[in-house]
């Protein structure tokens, strides 16, 4: 089957309604900037048909206008292009810090938690040996205590003054050495937890300013699919396609008037 023959008219009026939906076309999806070569050769496209079709008669006017419309709208869409690309490329690199940042504050808690568990582990080791010492100790005063109610008194009378002292002397300074070793646990871990909680607050920091960065960027550049700026391209090439029709009257009329 053929394709029907447009009318004049229907040339000016098809290409009116096509400029009239590619000014109001809106793109759904970022990055925008991924449509506006399409929608330009499009527009383009229109209005090389329109100029090429043999019913048409176009003038200077005419074509001046156009050719400043379309150029002023590719210039237009590149200064929209450049600016979305270049947000888009500051928006992923602050995003990578952010990323890289939350990677760095859960490395810093795992890190903790491991070197908190070694303390912790290494503590109860030394504190446990430590303990039995004092044990260890404690039950040799005891016995030294109780030989002397033995049967073998006597036997013990010179020594015992000379080995009770000793041993409570050993029995003091082994608990002076548990007391030193579990100031000297607590105090790793009290070192352990300031610098995790120093690390801890300026990594958080550094997440909330790259947070904070993003949430600028987002306001002080705000994008959109150009849609005004193609509106008013696609408004002034309306303008120009009417203006030539209102011409062509005016000289078809003049002529026939002539005639």
């Amino acid at each position: 089957m053929e394709e029907r023959v447009l009318s004049r008219k229907e040339v000016f009026d098809r290409t009116l309604n096509t400029l009239s939906r590619l000014g109001n076309q809106r793109f759904p999806i970022l990055p925008f900037y991924e449509h506006f070569d399409q929608w330009l050769i499009r527009l383009r496209t229109v209005i090389s048909e329109f100029e090429s079709n043999p019913l048409i008669s176009v003038d200077e006017q005419f074509t001046g206008q156009c050719l400043q419309v379309l150029s002023g709208i590719e210039r237009d869409l590149k200064e929209s292009w450049e600016k979305e690309a270049s947000r888009e490329d500051d928006i992923r690199g602050i995003n990578q810090n952010l990323l890289d940042a939350r990677n760095l504050l859960t490395r810093t808690e795992r890190e903790y938690a491991t070197k908190k568990k070694e303390i912790m582990d290494r503590g109860k080791r030394t504190l446990k040996s430590a303990a039995g010492k004092v044990e260890k100790r404690r039950e040799e005063q005891t016995r030294n205590v109780s030989s002397r109610t033995s049967f073998f008194k006597n036997l013990f009378k010179r020594a015992q003054p000379r080995r009770e002292p000793e041993a409570t002397h050993t029995l003091d300074s082994t608990k002076r050495e548990l007391s030193r070793i579990e100031h000297s646990f607590a105090d790793e871990q009290e070192k352990l937890e300031g610098e995790y909680d120093r690390r801890k607050r300026e990594i958080l920091e550094r997440i909330s300013s790259h947070e904070k960065e993003i949430e600028e960027l987002e306001a002080n550049m705000p994008i959109d699919d150009a849609v005004s700026l193609r509106q008013e391209a696609c408004k002034a090439l309306i303008d120009a396609v009417n203006a030539l029709l209102s011409r062509s009257k005016t000289t078809s009329e003049t002529t026939s008037l002539s005639l």
